[in-house]
């Protein structure tokens, strides 16, 4: 068996093609001998659309999610405006919107 391309001095583990086997780049996202997508691991601390909607769901009126999702300027204006309950129903939308979003969608949108 051939033994997979790995970047030099890395020692970085082999990677196969979860399709048909064969040795890939590390960095491939495409098989090149049967051309099947490969699944992507997904990078550390990024942020779960789950745990967004269900903040948003519960303590969207105060901004917790959007604190969660790193928009601190917007949690602020949220705060400001929590007497106003604007910011619930604006939330409870929110929620519906990252809760029905794929992952790929939410993690290209919101890191």
């Amino acid at each position: 068996m051939i033994n997979p391309p790995t970047p030099e001095g890395t020692g970085a583990a082999p990677v196969f093609c979860f399709a048909c086997g064969k040795p890939l780049d590390p960095r491939a996202e495409l098989c090149p001998t049967c051309g099947v997508r490969q699944p992507s691991a997904t990078p550390a601390g990024t942020k779960n659309h789950i745990v967004a909607g269900v903040l948003a769901l519960f303590l969207g009126s105060i901004g917790i999610h959007k604190f969660y999702l790193g928009k601190t300027g917007q949690g602020i204006l949220y705060l400001l405006f929590c007497w106003t309950f604007i910011p619930a129903i604006v939330a409870f939308f929110e929620a519906i919107m990252y809760l029905v979003s794929s992952e790929e969608d939410f993690a290209r949108k919101y890191g």
